[in-house]
This record gives C-alpha cells, sequence and structure tokens, in this order.
C-alpha cells in the first residue's frame, strides 16, 4: 500500500490509540493525505495487525498512555512533527451511580483524560509551526442518559481542557472531536445481540437514521487538521443525537 499525495505530504502525524476504530480510521485517512503516520498502542498484536493496513513506512509503537515517564520518552525518541490526535480510551463503563466503585471510577480517566493531559504536556514542545492537536471527547456532556455519570463527567472535562490548551499553547491549534454513538470495539463489554440491538434503536431515533462507522468519524479530524483558523473548539459529529 502506497501512500497518496494530499495536503499531509510530507507531514508527520502522530496517533495515539491509533490501532483499532476510530484512532485507526483518522491514521488511514492522514495516510491517504500523505502524511507520515506513527500510531501508538498498549498492544502489540493490534498495533501490527493495524500496520498491514496502512501504508509502507507507518510505524507503531507500544506505550501505556497512563505512564508520565514512558510519553515523555516517547516524544522524545519522536521528536519534531506535525499533528496530534489523540483518541486512546478504554471500554466505556456504563453503571448507574449507586453501582460505581468510586476507586475503580477513577481509573476510568486513567486514559481519557489524564493520558491526553500528559500527551500534550510533553508533545507540545516537538510540534512544527503550523501544527496542531486534536483530541476526542464525546456527547454524553451534552445528552446524557442513565448510567453516563463517568462518561459525562469525562466528556465534560475534556472540552474544558481542550479550550484551555487553545489558550494556553496559542498560536498552536488545539480542538477535540465529538463524536456520538459510532460502531467500534469500544462497545465490546456489551453481548454481541445486545450491541446490534443498540445500534439499530439508535440509528432509526437519528435524523440521519444510521450509527456510523469510524471511517465516518475519521473526516473530522481531517478537516480540524487541515483547517487554519478555528482553535478550542469541539467539532460534534454524531448523526444528529444531541438534537432528538
Amino acid at each position: 500500500m502506497e501512500k497518496e499525495s494530499g495536503f499531509l505530504t510530507d507531514k508527520k502525524v502522530i496517533v495515539l490509540g491509533g490501532s483499532s476504530g476510530i484512532g485507526l480510521a483518522a491514521a488511514k485517512a492522514a495516510a491517504d493525505e500523505g502524511a507520515t503516520v506513527i500510531i501508538v498502542s498498549s498492544n502489540q498484536q493490534r498495533i501490527d495487525n493495524a500496520l498491514k493496513e496502512l501504508p509502507a513506512g507507518s510505524k507503531g509503537f507500544v506505550a501505556d498512555l497512563t505512564d508520565e515517564t514512558q510519553i515523555q520518552v516517547l516524544f522524545a525518541d519522536f521528536g519534531n512533527f506535525d499533528h496530534l490526535v489523540f483518541t486512546a480510551g478504554d471500554t466505556l463503563q456504563l453503571k448507574n451511580l449507586g453501582d460505581i466503585n468510586i476507586v475503580d471510577a477513577k481509573t476510568f480517566f486513567d486514559v481519557r483524560y489524564w493520558g491526553a493531559f500528559t500527551a500534550v504536556k510533553y508533545a507540545v514542545q516537538y510540534l512544527n509551526e503550523g501544527g496542531s492537536i486534536t483530541l476526542t471527547g464525546g456527547v454524553a456532556s451534552l445528552r446524557p442518559d442513565n448510567g453516563w455519570s463517568l462518561g459525562a463527567s469525562v466528556c465534560a472535562a475534556m472540552e474544558g481542557f481542550t479550550r484551555a490548551m487553545a489558550i494556553e499553547l496559542a498560536p498552536l491549534r488545539v480542538n477535540m472531536v465529538s463524536p456520538g454513538v459510532v460502531r467500534t470495539n469500544l462497545w465490546s463489554d456489551m453481548p454481541a445481540a445486545d450491541r446490534d440491538a443498540m445500534y439499530t434503536n439508535i440509528g432509526q431515533q437519528l435524523p440521519l437514521k444510521y450509527v456510523a462507522g469510524p471511517e465516518d468519524i475519521a473526516q473530522t479530524y481531517m478537516y480540524l487538521i487541515r483547517q487554519s483558523y478555528g482553535t478550542g473548539q469541539t467539532v460534534v459529529v454524531d448523526g444528529g443525537y444531541v438534537l432528538v
């Protein structure tokens, strides 16, 4: 698989969480635009599988995104680059408030929030002029349902962090993609029949009448990388979920 020419030709894009789901789709989209892509994941097998779907010259690295030292070393090894995409996240935890163990609940923020926080801390010194950071949240903070206390909380935290970094790191552009329900392995803890029923039920309620795949969401990351005048923004891409 050869890289194509596009607006990211001769640019280096790092995708944390890029071995599956939305992250892999974003890595593919960046590669299609000519980027040299580096993906990072905690799982070597997923990296190996993902690299088979990416152009020659793409690279993959294993790292624990909850470990500050590993993140620091990772970016020092990568050196200068152009765009950072953070899509990493653990399987979703959907529980009512009374069923949540607070000690366990705190770990839900380790990758999704603190992993992103730490990645930005150590990445920024290596970002080339004109580069960008694109983070990932979700619409749970805008339209939570029962069981979404943790999801809504971390999404809201990511929105605040994105706006704060757009000011603190200016003129570097920092934005966030906020997907709705997407067909990815984040729902893998659900029985397959329940998961398919959820996709069908939600899809029927959406104005666009279907639940997106990761490729649908990946184009929003490309837009935020390519545009030059938006920063501190959260772009909702949810098929109209927050409207219904």
